[in-house]
């Protein structure tokens, strides 16, 4: 944030101000949100931002929902990354009814974890270059996210909404098809972010429209509750993965990304940095899988995990079960839990209240984007707004995970 700017008012004699209404339907916001901002030239002098667009009740309607029927819920959170959202919201029940996971179990989940931080963050960093004159590069990566939603498709039959997972595991074990194509991605990816990198990190435009550009302090950043790629982009070393191990990460070697300035450009080095991350993470979570026992896909909970299709209709016990979980008719513990992940976009996290009954007593949702985007009227004073608008794709701002 550029603190020497000249800030106008609407009487200061030598402006003249104009109001624009930047969305909520706009191709510069990347999303369904407004703000309405005052601009003295191209200078912004101030701002408000209007939310609630697509807001859907996703809490409430999930507080009348047996737990597996709010999975479709949380995939329509941040919509870039859904599979996270989905493994967070079993982790949480998981953590209701103390269910220990099998290893095997974890590192399925972590393969798919950060396959969908890849796809995230390639969304965001192309975005970047493209509002930056950049459409080459754009196109070039984005083949990849592609290439992801095929292993996902490969694993539980959907791309963008999975629905991926269950309470307890997943719903079937991953097949060599899917294994290949995960393999595959492993030997093409890291080439074409290489290439990505080349072509934008010394790029001299693109370091003049990022560089020094929207910096935060590691102050301010705390002081408004950024977590993820935003607050590690300002200097604070915090990730979820890390201070609150979940699924197995701690037997991962990985490294966290730390920015120095909190720019548009730190941001943009500090995403690059966490893919090759995720990549290192998933070459060690395959070979992990070879040291647990084949076919374990799910823990041992027959009364929380969904049966077979296959069981269902053959097998009388099978039925009742399914019955039983579909319905909501088996006692869940009566507590209090909150579960965080380490989302796309920062702290994922899940704030549930169970009173013993077959649906939520109250559930909320830590969502990064709507806690992140409070910043941006204030921050964008002062600046051209072409900047803001690269402002606004560098903090990746979901609106699905915006409004809920």
């Amino acid at each position: 944030m550029n603190h020497n700017q000249p800030v106008y008012t609407d009487n200061d004699p030598q402006s003249e101000l104009v109001t624009l209404n930047l969305g909520p339907t706009h191709p510069a916001t990347h999303g369904v949100f407004q703000n309405v901002i005052q601009l003295d030239g191209e200078r912004i002098v101030s701002g408000v931002s209007t939310i609630g667009y697509i807001h859907r009740a996703f809490e409430k309607i999930a507080e009348h929902r047996p737990f597996y029927q709010i999975t479709p819920l949380t995939d329509r959170l941040n919509y870039c990354s859904s599979p996270i959202n989905n493994m967070g919201w079993h982790m949480t029940v998981e953590k209701l009814l103390n269910i220990k996971m099998p290893k095997r179990v974890d590192y399925l989940r972590v393969i798919v974890m950060e396959l969908s931080r890849i796809a995230d963050h390639i969304i965001c960093n192309t975005i970047i270059a493209q509002d930056t004159g950049a459409t080459t590069t754009f196109l070039y990566l984005f083949q990849f996210r592609e290439h992801i939603y095929e292993i996902f498709e490969e694993i539980c039959g959907a791309r963008l909404t999975t629905n991926i997972g269950r309470i307890g595991g997943f719903e079937r074990d991953f097949n060599e098809i899917a294994f290949a194509k995960i393999n595959k991605f492993l030997k093409t990816f890291p080439v074409a972010l290489k290439e990505f990198e080349s072509l934008l990190d010394r790029n001299r435009i693109f370091i003049d429209r990022t560089s020094g550009v929207a910096a935060v302090s590691a102050e301010m950043a705390l002081d408004y509750g950024w977590t993820g790629p935003l607050l590690r982009s300002a200097g604070v070393d915090y990730d979820v993965r890390v201070s609150e191990p979940y699924s197995s990460y701690e037997d991962f070697d990985f490294q966290v990304p730390v920015g120095t300035s909190g720019d548009i450009y730190d941001r943009y080095l500090v995403r690059n940095a966490e893919m090759w991350e995720s990549v290192s993470i998933i070459e060690q979570a395959l070979e992990k899988l070879k040291h647990e026992p084949a076919g374990v896909f799910h823990a041992d909970v027959p009364e929380f995990y969904l049966p077979a299709k296959e069981e269902v209709y053959n097998n009388m016990e099978a039925l009742i079960y399914h019955f039983k979980i579909v319905m909501g008719e088996i006692d869940a513990p009566k507590a209090e839990v909150y579960h965080a992940v380490e989302g796309g976009n920062g702290e994922l996290g899940f704030y549930l209240i169970n009173d013993g009954g077959r649906t939520p007593y109250r559930l909320h949702f830590r969502r990064p984007s709507f806690i992140n985007y409070q910043m941006f009227a204030p921050m964008s004073v002062g600046m051209m707004l072409s900047d803001a608008i690269i402002n606004m794709s560098s903090m990746n701002i979901i609106a699905g995970e915006l409004d809920a």
